[in-house]
């Protein structure tokens, strides 16, 4: 598997992490999750659970552009080294997203967005390039 697709299973994970992170701050806030409605609950979260849902939601748009500039850059024969590169840094650029978005750093979260969002077309870019 390449370096490009492992870094997609890896994105594939990022929402369900945060997903399981948000579920203890319901679990704090609300004192249990609400397994029935658990996306009122979510969005009824405050403060620090709250950030983290919206990392979570964040996570899941994300995905929806990430995985199809992996695989066009794939099925394009683009550069697998900086294919790798580009898929490495939307990772990187993600977590530190989700961070953020925990921390209340909203600048950093949204300069962390904008290199996600570059990588992708950057992704993009090395597809044009190859073809």
């Amino acid at each position: 598997m390449t370096i490009p697709f492992w870094c997609l299973l890896i994105a594939v994970l990022i929402p369900y992490v945060l997903a399981f992170t948000a579920a203890y701050f319901k679990g704090k806030q609300f004192g249990s999750v609400d397994n029935n409605q658990p996306r009122a609950q979510g969005a009824a979260l405050t403060g620090t659970g709250a950030r983290v849902w919206a990392a979570q939601q964040n996570a899941w748009e994300a995905l929806a552009v990430f995985t199809p500039a992996v695989l066009v850059a794939h099925f394009a024969g683009a550069d697998p080294g900086r294919s790798a590169l580009a898929a490495e840094i939307f990772i990187v650029a993600r977590i530190l997203h989700a961070i953020c978005y925990a921390a209340d750093y909203a600048t950093f979260r949204s300069l962390t967005f904008m290199v996600a969002f570059g990588s992708c077309l950057w992704l993009f870019w090395l597809a044009i390039a190859a073809g």
